[in-house]
């Protein structure tokens, strides 16, 4: 009954989405990694400036990680970027998209999700997805309070979805489910009184679609400390290439100072700089940075660490930045 019932449902009220209209795997493929962590809203306007701009696969994989990360810039979460551009190249490889979940999964950054949604849509796999929208109508409808993020949670949800999943209908089914959660079943304020799995649902009958689904509280947020100085020198300034191992890796930024007490060469050049934001707060999904921005402005380059460039100010925009840098810059822009 949940599965029939749920492919009604989608009968009448699946979202158009621009790439429910092909079975090319790449248009899938990359709608799937840019709605990672992003609204649909947000992430199809960089769906289309892709396929825009590389409308084919082959055209990805030629690419320079520069300019696939300055395409990306504004959507955080760059290590998908990054992971797009080498996975593109395997692809190229391989001689095309691999047609089986495992071969999918071997792609960089594709997990069981995004090869359940790839391989489901544009192959007709019969294998079911499970992101948040499944977790949170299985859990609501079955009641279940397993946490979702242990392995046996993710084990049990995994198997129940792929137990309701319509082998003739697979890709029908997994998109049901994500626009099932997405549209009815929601976070908050979910439409349970228009919903036509009411009779069945554990959640409303025990009063506890508030509760379900069950997280367990692992996370700690870090505060880290940031100080970055713009240096204008006759034009030109200062950026580096953030390294790997660390947040924004690949992306650039001006010369940073993250010392807890600030080196002799840092402080000698805040003392001939002027302060453009104090305490510029930037929330991470893991961590809180909090930045200090300074202007300095001289007729003579500062000696800087090797992985320093200069590069002249009118083209900076060239170079691929993370937000927090964005808006610095916007700061700097309006002083």
């Amino acid at each position: 009954m949940f599965t029939t019932t749920l492919l009604n449902w989608f009968a009448l009220h699946k979202r158009d989405l621009p790439w429910r209209h092909t079975k090319d795997p790449y248009a899938i493929w990359l709608s799937e990694v840019i709605l990672q962590q992003t609204r649909i809203q947000q992430g199809m306007d960089y769906w289309w400036r892709f396929m825009k701009r590389w409308p084919k696969v082959e055209n990805l994989a030629n690419a320079t990680e520069d300019e696939v990360l300055k395409e990306w810039q504004g959507l955080g979460y760059y290590s998908r970027a990054r992971n797009l551009h080498t996975a593109a190249q395997q692809v190229m490889t391989h001689g095309g998209f691999p047609t089986t979940i495992q071969g999918l999964r071997a792609l960089k950054g594709v997990g069981d999700y995004t090869a359940a949604a790839i391989g489901s849509i544009a192959f007709g796999l019969p294998a079911a997805v499970v992101d948040g929208n499944v977790y949170r109508v299985l859990a609501r409808h079955y009641g279940i309070d397993t946490p979702i993020n242990t392995t046996r949670g993710k084990h049990l949800f995994t198997e129940l979805a792929q137990s309701l999943l319509p082998v003739d209908q697979p890709a029908e089914f997994n998109q049901a489910m994500m626009d099932f959660g997405a549209i009815q079943c929601t976070p908050t304020s979910p439409k349970c009184l228009e919903c036509p799995l009411q009779e069945t649902c554990e959640a409303l009958h025990m009063g506890r679609i508030d509760d379900l689904p069950v997280k367990e509280k692992k996370l700690t947020i870090q505060t880290r400390l940031l100080t970055y100085i713009y240096i204008r020198c006759k034009g030109k300034t200062a950026i580096r290439r953030r390294p790997a191992g660390d947040i924004w890796q690949g992306l650039w930024e001006p010369y940073l100072e993250e010392a807890r007490g600030k080196e002799p060469e840092t402080r000698g050049m805040l003392e001939r700089a002027t302060i453009i934001g104090k305490n510029v707060k930037h929330v991470l999904t893991h961590r809180v940075l909090m930045a200090d921005f300074y202007l300095l402005e001289t007729d003579t380059p500062p000696v800087l660490p090797d992985e320093y460039i200069w590069v002249e100010e009118s083209e900076l925009g060239n170079y691929a930045v993370p937000r927090l840098i964005e808006k610095l810059l916007e700061k700097l822009n309006k002083s």
